[in-house]
Order: structure tokens, then C-alpha cells, then sequence
């Protein structure tokens, strides 16, 4: 579960009524970024999450499918089922699934396709360099919260220059620990039925369910 909540801090909004400060080019580069997801119905991402801080270091390989409301996403050993209404967190060791009500709106602190919009509200940001990655060239854009209390002092994104599709995001907290995501394959409106987005107990013999709505 923790692996799970690491990814969600990222997701959630940090808001705070702190005077605005935003670069002109590196909004630019977000709002392309951000309405090339939008037009998307639906996305596959294969990604890999790494930890780092204390010393230590860990990498989990995760794969996240989102269809408008709807994701379900794997990582180190859980799974998350959302069909936009409910939400089933299953942990493999445990053969154990939670349950509790989803609301798929845009606020919602659940949902990890925010990355692509997480900007418009509660982050003030810059743009601060272009790199060379490979074949491509990357745009470097840091967003830092207004709010001051807030556990994540920064988070940098790497945006493809060329198509504007995000290649990977570093969240640094108030502790100096840094959480990494890197897309590894990424796939565009891929057919997908409504029922992979929904835990199915007949395959999971033996299961706990912990309802908590």
C-alpha cells in the first residue's frame, strides 16, 4: 500500500492562496503537454517507480491503462481497479481487496492522470533547461506548491520537445527524498473494453473483501 500512496502524493493537489509565479514559456509547454492527453479517449503507460533517499534506493516496473474516468493500475505486487464510480485496491500478498466509493471528477486526489494537469491549480512554475536525451530533446519544466506546509517541496517534468508527451517526473519532499517515474513505452488509444477497469472476484480465489464505503 505504501508504494500505492507514494504515487497518489503525487497526484494530489497543494493548494494555497501564495501570490502566483509563472513562467510564460514554461506554461506554454504544459498547455501543449496537457491538451495532446486530453484529446486522447484512451492510454496505456509502461513506467518504472524509483525511490531514493536515507541511502537507499528501490524500482518497481508498473503499467497504468486510463479510458476517461476509468484507470486501472499495477505496481510492486498491488493493483488498483477504478470503473469511475468504485475504487478496488487489490494487494497480492495479502490476497486482500479494499473497496470505497471513487469520484472521478478532475479534483479527485485518486487520480493519476493528473500529472498532465496538476499545474493549473496550486503550483507556481518555471521552465529551466532543454536536454538531450537520446534521439530526443527534453523540455525541463519545475513546479513548486504555493502552499508552504505542503510535503513536496518540487517536481520536475521532462517533456518530449517534439510531441510534447511527458517522459518522466521527479517529486522531491521536504526531506530530500525523490520519487521518479519513467515512461518506458507508451501506447495511444488502445482498445480497451470497460471491464478490464473492474475487479473481478471470480478470479481471485480466496480473496478478503474490506468494504469501505
Amino acid at each position: 500500500m505504501r508504494r500505492l500512496m507514494l504515487l497518489f502524493l503525487l497526484v494530489a493537489g497543494f493548494i494555497g492562496p501564495a501570490a502566483a509565479q509563472k513562467d510564460k514559456r514554461a506554461k506554454e509547454i504544459l498547455d501543449a503537454m496537457s491538451k495532446k492527453y486530453k484529446t486522447l479517449k484512451t492510454y496505456q503507460a509502461a513506467f518504472t517507480f524509483t525511490t531514493e533517499g536515507a541511502g537507499a534506493k528501490e524500482s518497481y516496473k508498473g503499467d497504468l491503462t486510463v479510458k476517461d474516468t476509468k484507470f486501472r493500475l499495477k505496481l510492486g505486487g498491488q493493483e488498483v481497479f477504478n470503473d469511475g464510480k468504485t475504487m478496488y485496491t487489490y494487494v497480492k500478498e495479502s490476497n486482500e481487496v479494499n473497496v470505497q466509493d471513487y469520484d472521478g471528477s478532475d479534483n479527485s486526489d485518486l487520480n493519476p492522470a493528473r500529472i498532465y494537469s496538476i499545474y493549473n491549480k496550486g503550483f507556481n512554475y518555471r521552465f529551466l533547461s532543454e536536454k538531450k536525451e537520446g534521439s530526443r530533446t527534453l523540455e525541463q519544466i519545475e513546479l513548486t506548491p504555493e502552499k508552504k506546509t505542503a510535503q513536496i517541496s518540487k517536481i520536475q517534468i521532462n517533456v518530449d520537445k517534439a510531441d510534447k508527451s511527458v517522459r518522466s517526473w521527479t517529486t522531491t519532499d521536504k526531506t530530500g527524498k525523490k520519487t521518479s517515474y519513467t515512461i518506458n513505452k507508451f501506447v495511444p488509444n488502445t482498445g480497451v473494453a470497460d471491464s478490464y477497469f473492474v475487479f473481478d472476484k471470480a478470479k481471485y480465489p480466496g480473496v478478503e473483501v474490506v468494504d469501505l464505503r
